[in-house]
């Protein structure tokens, strides 16, 4: 699935321990698949190193809303754009579908920090101009 509302998309598969004791996917795992969607495009496009890179993103704020449930086996559709961006900040706002179907929306802000002494840093090169592809004007 693509829309204009998110500049990335990407596929997660459900797996058979996503689903609870009620037949459908937990709700814990929606914040599961934002925070591997957000991270799998930071490494990927955004140059994060986060095993040794002096920058890393601490999350402080995540949010999801519901709309309609899914189960395994089948898979998201997981569109990502940035709300915000910030001196130090940004504000992912993530959408999770199924079948055209809009499962959750949600968002996820990350502080990024010197590893060392955990205090904010300004989001530069590489990682700046990432996170500009994903900006919108609708957030």
């Amino acid at each position: 699935m693509v829309n204009a509302e998110y500049p990335h998309w990407q596929t997660v598969p459900l797996r058979w321990k996503d689903n609870d004791v009620y037949g459908h996917v937990n709700n814990v795992v929606h914040y599961s698949v934002m925070d591997t969607v957000i991270n799998t495009w930071l490494i990927e496009r955004g140059g994060l190193d986060i095993e040794t890179g002096e920058v890393i993103g601490l999350c402080v704020e995540s949010q999801c809303k519901y709309h309609a449930s899914v189960s395994f086996p089948g898979e998201l559709e997981v569109g990502l754009r940035v709300g915000h961006l910030g001196r130090s900040s940004v504000r992912y706002e993530v959408g999770m579908y199924s079948k055209e179907t809009v499962i959750a929306e949600g968002h996820f802000v990350h502080v990024f920090v010197d590893r060392e002494s955990r205090r904010p840093v300004p989001v530069e090169g590489l990682l700046r101009s990432a996170l500009e592809e994903l900006r919108t004007g609708l957030g």
